[in-house]
């Protein structure tokens, strides 16, 4: 069942940026990844469903509640955990966690102990509960956010970004703590880090320029791409010839050597490899494609 529904949804700001362009999509439980650089529209997207601000046009439905008219209805359902998380810095993490979970609402308070407990211990927090959140490491405090956005239990989770800047075994232990709480609810993983979506998220869409120019199943989109990618070692200084010839995707340093990776429907010949793509070809030929559509269009 498709419990989010998001319809033509547009959005621009005064600055002319048209943040969001027409962009739909329909989520069951589960991870979802939304896939996108910097500036694709992702955080506009995110603050629009967590009811931060209102599209220009088009409709979004939870459990077939429109939460542009009833934003109240969506605040109950919702856990959020922005790009940027600030929290008190003094304030040890059990004691802000209660106060969080007043602010939510939770006001019986032997059921608001039990859940903040209960989320400490899930988060691998509750040993360390009585320090101050600001002496967290940058993963401490992304579980804490975590901690946070499940209070109240909601239905739908939002995560802006959650990976950015974690080392990699924190990046670890929040993939275990994402991937367990996405089973029974919709969790949207909003990321420009291929890795996240391919390790977590069974469905996933690219977002460029506020227009979703990709959906599908991760191995789906993976196996579309087979023999149509190919692969070649070059000399850094032939770089700028290989550009003019052949249609990169993108380019790997690997043992100083550079190595290109080309989109072509059969092979180019002149060494090149074939190279059977995971979703960072998967991503990087999505924009390719989106970039080239713009060119002919006359908006580059």
């Amino acid at each position: 069942m498709e419990r989010l529904q998001i319809q033509n949804l547009r959005k621009s700001y005064q600055n002319g940026v048209k943040a969001l362009d027409d962009v739909s999509l329909n989520l069951s439980n589960g991870m979802f990844g939304l896939l996108g650089p910097n500036g694709a529209g992702k955080s506009s997207l995110m603050r629009t469903l967590a009811t931060l601000q209102l599209p220009d046009s088009g409709s979004i439905s939870f459990d077939g509640v429109d939460i542009i008219e009833k934003p109240e209805e969506m605040r109950k359902q919702l856990g959020y955990l922005p790009q940027d998380f600030g929290v008190y810095p003094k304030i040890s993490a059990n004691e802000l966690l209660n106060h969080i979970a007043i602010l939510k609402g939770l006001q019986n308070k032997s059921e608001r102990v039990e859940q903040v407990t209960s989320l400490l211990q899930q988060t691998n927090l509750y040993d360390v509960r009585k320090r101050a959140v600001g002496s967290f490491s940058g993963g401490m405090r992304q579980r804490f956010g975590i901690a946070q956005a499940l209070l109240g239990n909601p239905q739908l989770i939002i995560v802006d970004e959650p990976t950015a800047g974690l080392d990699p075994l924190e990046r670890n232990r929040f993939h275990d703590l994402l991937n367990e709480i996405g089973e029974q609810r919709v969790v949207m993983l909003s990321t420009h880090i291929v890795e996240d979506v391919n390790d977590l998220c069974p469905e996933m869409a690219v977002l460029a320029s506020g227009k979703l120019i990709l959906q599908g199943r991760p191995a789906d989109l993976t196996a579309k791409l087979d023999g149509k990618i190919w692969r070649k070692q070059i000399e850094k200084s032939e770089l700028k010839n290989y550009t003019q010839l052949y249609q990169i995707i993108s380019t790997r340093i690997v043992a100083g050597k550079t190595q290109l990776f080309v989109l072509n429907n059969e092979n180019p010949g002149n060494g090149f490899e074939p190279f059977y793509p995971g979703l960072e070809e998967v991503y990087f030929s999505a924009l390719f494609g989106a970039q080239n559509r713009k060119m002919e269009a006359g908006l580059c």
